[in-house]
């Protein structure tokens, strides 16, 4: 008999329970036991934060968001912040003694679900031994090696509902709707959002964009007797001169990008160079609320059934992949080398101009 331990670590997405759904159901049948580390790997360091999963706890829970194991993008085991008896912060690396407890308590694997940074943590486990199988999440489907990640599907899924709801709005007003979504430093969801939601211009990192082409695009829009306009915005866009946005520091005040403020950003500038009235909008953690979509859910079902299948074969330090319609293992370090991003020549790139969606670039500006 095996005995498995879960862990989901990151910013959560629509999916993880289905994961740990999947898992803990195909594990049984085989046998299995499973266990579930509370904060990403909050169970390997302290015994209240392990729970044993049968099927009966996970009954019903592939149809909710969040996840049930909780998680964090403040846990790092190679870098650990502790508060000494002095008040004073220090970082530690504490991951030897979870690789300890993990030999001690007779786990043969950990299912580490989550995006390039917590599967950076889970493939630093794998080089010091620790057999991992890694599982794709996050919503900015910016995982290289798999062609999509669960969780993305929802997010533009929310994003082009929220599109919806502001056409109605924008025209009643003749307004010019700036609306900021996440993403990262890869424009996956706003390109996806942005064509499915009808929007004018929609601003990627992939292209940098100029307020120039922009505020013709909106002008454009006037002549054809559309007196409003919606903009989608990924957080990580950036300005033809280089322009990238941040919100401020980070974790215990280090510096840090944290991506955000270009809506409003180019809201306001919409407003100065075009005198309409504008507004923005930052979608934000609604993108990563709510009930998996039926494509969202059936993926992360299938990635946990197929990481039991890697377990059962000991296919360790590697990820399960979707590759042309097909769960298969792709190296973990693979998976991690690089973020993926839309390609300039990208189909879907070519749709939106085709339909006259406007990226903010020169190309944007011919007639």
């Amino acid at each position: 008999m095996k005995k498995i331990i879960i862990s989901t670590g990151g910013g959560d997405a629509p999916g993880l329970n289905a994961v740990i759904y999947a898992v803990v159901k195909t594990s049984y049948k085989k046998g299995w036991e499973v266990y579930g580390s509370k904060s990403g790997y909050g169970g390997f360091l302290d015994m209240d934060d392990m729970v044993r999963l049968t099927p009966r706890d996970v009954e019903g829970i592939y149809a909710t968001g969040g996840t049930i194991l909780g998680s964090t993008n403040k846990g790092n085991p190679f870098a650990k912040p502790v508060e000494n008896l002095a008040g004073e912060v220090q970082i530690i690396d504490v991951s030897d003694k979870i690789i300890r407890n993990f030999n001690r308590l007779g786990f043969d694997c950990h299912v580490a679900i989550g995006g390039d940074g917590s599967l950076e943590i889970a493939h630093r486990f794998s080089q010091k031994g620790m057999p991992v199988i890694g599982v794709p999440k996050t919503i900015d489907n910016d995982l290289e090696e798999t062609d999509r990640t669960f969780g993305f599907d929802t997010a533009v899924s929310t994003a082009t509902e929220a599109l919806d709801k502001l056409h109605s709005t924008a025209k009643s007003h003749n307004r010019v709707m700036v609306v900021e979504v996440m993403g990262r430093d890869s424009g996956w969801i706003a390109l996806y959002s942005g064509i499915s939601g009808g929007a004018d211009v929609i601003l990627i990192p992939e292209i940098p964009f100029d307020m120039e082409a922009v505020c013709q695009k909106i002008a454009d829009n006037e002549l054809r007797e559309k007196h409003y306009a919606i903009v989608v915005v990924a957080e990580g866009a950036v300005t033809s001169d280089g322009k990238v946005f941040n919100r401020g520091k980070g974790e215990l005040g280090r510096e840090e990008v944290i991506l955000g403020g270009v809506g409003e950003w180019v809201a306001a500038e919409i407003r100065k160079r075009t005198e309409k009235d504008t507004r923005s909008l930052v979608l934000g953690h609604l993108q990563r609320g709510g009930s998996p979509t039926t494509f969202d859910r059936l993926l992360a079902l299938r990635f946990g059934a197929a990481a039991v299948g890697l377990i059962e074969q000991k296919i360790f330090g590697h990820m399960v992949a979707l590759k042309n319609s097909l769960m298969v293992p792709v190296p973990i370090a693979d998976a991690i080398r690089r973020r993926k991003k839309v390609a300039p020549d990208n189909d879907k790139i070519a749709t939106a101009r085709d339909i006259g969606i406007c990226f903010g670039d020169t190309e944007s500006l011919a007639p």
